[in-house]
């Protein structure tokens, strides 16, 4: 009876032991695929919004209008004076909306990277 309850014990420790560190990588590698991904569209949201704010004359006192802005000029990296059209309409929303477009491609190219390297295609 005794060499039967350290049998037992044994298998159960190999059970224990037993973790499928791929799948675990792959769930990891998935999620962080995933957060990368919504930071690059909210950061591209960010931007599509200054340009409706720019378009649409939205009051530039208003809080909401000034934090989506201070935000967007963040985000712009080096695209403010990519083109410069005399419209200052125009040149908002053909720079910022280049942004928004290298923000939501970028985070697309990091996510499958992350995806690939973690094991979860």
């Amino acid at each position: 009876m005794g060499e039967h309850a350290e049998e037992k014990e044994t298998a159960d420790q190999k059970t224990r032991r037993k973790v499928d560190w791929r799948a675990g990588s792959g769930r990891a590698a998935g999620i962080l695929a995933s957060v990368v991904r919504w930071v690059g569209l909210v950061f591209a949201a960010i931007l599509v919004l200054h340009v409706v704010f720019v378009i649409g004359e939205a009051n530039p006192d208003n809080g909401i209008v000034s934090f989506v802005r201070g935000w967007a000029e963040g985000l712009l990296l080096g695209f403010k004076d990519l083109f410069m059209p005399e419209d200052a309409k125009l040149r908002v929303l053909v720079n910022y909306g280049i942004a928004a477009i290298f923000w939501m491609v970028v985070s697309g190219i990091l996510a499958k990277i992350i995806r690939r390297v973690g094991g979860s295609a």
